[in-house]
């Protein structure tokens, strides 16, 4: 039983890399960062045919990343370059440590800035602009940066998960359902200062409830005894079923079903798991070449690398998020357990951007307070 479970915490434990906020929802009753799009007015960088064999390349990731072995060493056979991967904390902490190296920066391409912290990205110019060639083959709505300056590389949901067979009544339908008294004590989430999808569903409730809605629905879910932990790991594996916990909801993401599908022992012909769909909110991770890099060609060759199928095919098994390029292929437990809604929560990332302290500090107030 203890090896299941490692088994299963191992698997899952990757998807709190999952990527933050949304396309474009339309932020109409918000605050909005105005510089965020804006002309940064620099020159982009041109994919070459130079000899680039030599050249050592450093990818500042969150500690999330992983790809297999073998991966990255593809691309070094392809083109010569050398990559070193260097991990920096969580998606906000790697943004922040390239924010006070802008333009004199310790690697050469960032991953992992994801919609919650675009903007901080963008108004502090880490960023070069470059347009790779298999941009076709993405989805529009992915491409929140119109002068390209960052380059989606996956996305996924944040969404409410639930175990089936450990439910007091039916499952959930809406968000509102969390707070009903049938399911008291049941749902557990995370703080959204200290956690990626804990904010993630803290944006889910001011979309779904609006700037007058939404701290009454928190009001609502503390009385209806939410738990709140610091991150995903000990909401996922302490308070929820999986991992014996008394809790029968939680917040987690549209591939976890899938995780306890694939990592099950004993196996099983379905995941234990569902998803509350009106729940999940779209997550987009990118990748850019940081301004300032002394290889910008083949920083260049490398988001062309990380958009084409050997590394988007890779993606889902090992960070359990979607890829961006629509030719590449889903794992067929992808497929058959981890559909993604047609239409997820979304949020400008400049209303994310210029409302975020504001938000958290008056969730405190409520929860923590």
């Amino acid at each position: 039983m203890h090896t299941t479970h490692s088994r299963r915490r191992s698997a899952l434990i990757v998807l709190v890399v999952a990527l933050l906020a949304a396309a474009c929802g339309s932020g109409d009753d918000f605050a909005a960062s105005e510089a965020c799009f804006d002309d940064p007015n620099l020159d982009a960088v041109e994919a070459g045919d130079a000899d680039l064999s030599g050249t050592t390349l450093r990818l500042a990731t969150h500690d999330s990343f992983f790809v297999s072995e073998g991966t990255l060493e593809a691309f070094t056979a392809e083109t010569g370059i050398t990559v070193e991967q260097v991990a920096a904390g969580d998606a906000g902490q790697v943004v922040s440590s390239a924010v006070l190296t802008a333009g004199n920066p310790t690697a050469d391409v960032l991953f992992g800035i994801d919609n919650a912290f675009l903007c901080r990205g963008l108004e502090a110019d880490l960023f070069t602009p470059y347009e790779s060639g298999l941009l076709d083959s993405v989805d529009d709505a992915l491409e929140l940066d119109p002068h390209h300056r960052v380059t989606p590389i996956d996305f996924g949901d944040v969404c409410v998960n639930y175990w089936t067979d450990a439910l007091p009544g039916s499952a959930p339908t809406s968000l509102a359902d969390l707070a009903d008294s049938s399911n008291a004590g049941q749902f557990a989430t995370m703080n959204p200062e200290t956690s990626s999808p804990g904010f993630a569903f803290l944006l889910a409730s001011i979309a779904t409830f609006g700037e007058d809605g939404w701290e009454d629905y928190w009001r609502d879910l503390v009385a209806n005894d939410v738990a709140i932990t610091a991150g995903w790991s000990d909401a996922y594996y302490g308070e929820f079923t999986a991992g014996g916990g008394a809790r029968s909801i939680v917040t987690s993401y549209a591939s976890s079903p899938p995780a306890e599908f694939l990592f099950a022992d004993p196996p099983v012909d379905a995941p234990p798991t569902g998803v509350l769909d009106e729940s999940c909110f779209r997550q987009i991770e990118f990748a850019g070449i940081l301004r300032g890099t002394e290889h910008p060609e083949a920083a260049a060759a490398l988001i062309d690398f990380m958009l084409g199928t050997t590394f988007q095919e890779d993606i889902p098994l090992n960070m359990f998020v979607y890829p961006a390029n629509g030719d590449a292929e889903l794992p067929e437990a992808f497929v058959e357990f981890g559909p993604l809604v047609d239409d997820a929560l979304t949020m400008d990332p400049a209303v994310i951007e210029a409302n975020r302290d504001d938000w958290t500090q008056r969730w405190n107030d409520i929860v923590l307070g």
